[in-house]
């Protein structure tokens, strides 16, 4: 199991939110934690400590007027940590090749995929191809609704018809290399993990799939690892003490790393 950092930029600034108070309208989220640091001490500290795979995510929409903002701070993390961080949020197959020369390792991709409650396969094989399986990560983020996970899209305000399950991740792993999940009803709560959807990821567990949402403390990383059969990585945002939580970075990392 490993640790995977975050980076959420919104409205220009790093932070923590809760994510499904997350709008467009009026650039609204809850907030749990607004940084004092730029994106680029959160780079520069990742990469001192060897983590990678960790992912940036810009949280303002393209049409708002904050994402010029965020992007430029996305920029600076990107130059701290060349190659050593994944980044998310309004990529498309026009822009995914510029963040890559910015230094990305991986695009994330989650919208412009999943488009009027299904999979848009034009698109997805359009940003495939442009950047390669090899660097494109599929956020699945996700909500329960009748008892099921659905994929979330638009900032996590939109249910898709596409259900999580081994069926769709079988279908999907043939066109990105790790999947990124936010569990999106327990993201920024640390308030304890979506269990069954670990278990739902455990099963399955083919490709890397990073895990976030909810965790509040060790006895979470604990039951990640068991329910994900050690197949699972892991974010940790709000319970995080550079976010404002518990949770020592350092033992973190060591934490995950013994496992």
């Amino acid at each position: 199991m490993e640790f995977r950092p975050c980076i959420d930029i919104h409205n220009g600034k790093v932070k923590q939110i809760v994510g499904n108070s997350l709008r467009d309208q009026g650039d609204f989220a809850k907030e749990n934690f607004v940084s004092k640091q730029d994106a680029a001490f959160y780079g520069k500290l990742y990469k001192s400590c060897g983590i990678q795979g960790g992912h940036i995510i810009l949280l303002n929409s393209k049409e708002s007027d904050y994402y010029e903002a965020s992007e430029k701070e996305a920029l600076k993390a990107l130059q701290a940590y060349p190659k050593g961080l994944q980044i998310g949020g309004g990529i498309t197959d026009e822009n995914c090749t510029f963040f890559i020369e910015k230094g990305a390792s991986k695009v994330i991709v989650t919208s412009y995929v999943f488009k009027d409650g299904h999979i848009n396969y034009e698109n997805l094989e359009k940003i495939t191809n442009k950047v390669g399986k090899e660097n494109l990560v599929l956020d699945l983020s996700a909500r329960l609704k009748n008892g099921n996970y659905y994929i979330v899209t638009d900032r996590w305000q939109k249910y898709t018809n596409e259900m999580i399950s081994s069926k769709l991740l079988d279908n999907l792993s043939q066109y990105c290399s790790e999947f990124l999940v936010h569990a999106v009803d327990v993201e920024g709560k640390a308030n304890g993990i979506e269990e069954n959807l670990v278990s739902i990821l455990g099963q399955w567990g083919k490709i890397p799939i990073t895990y976030a949402g909810g965790v509040k403390n060790f006895d979470d990383l604990k039951r990640i690892f068991e329910l994900g059969n050690n197949k699972i990585n892991v974010t940790i945002g709000s319970a995080l003490d550079l976010f404002g939580g518990n949770m020592e970075f350092s033992k973190v990392v060591e934490f995950c790393s013994s496992y």
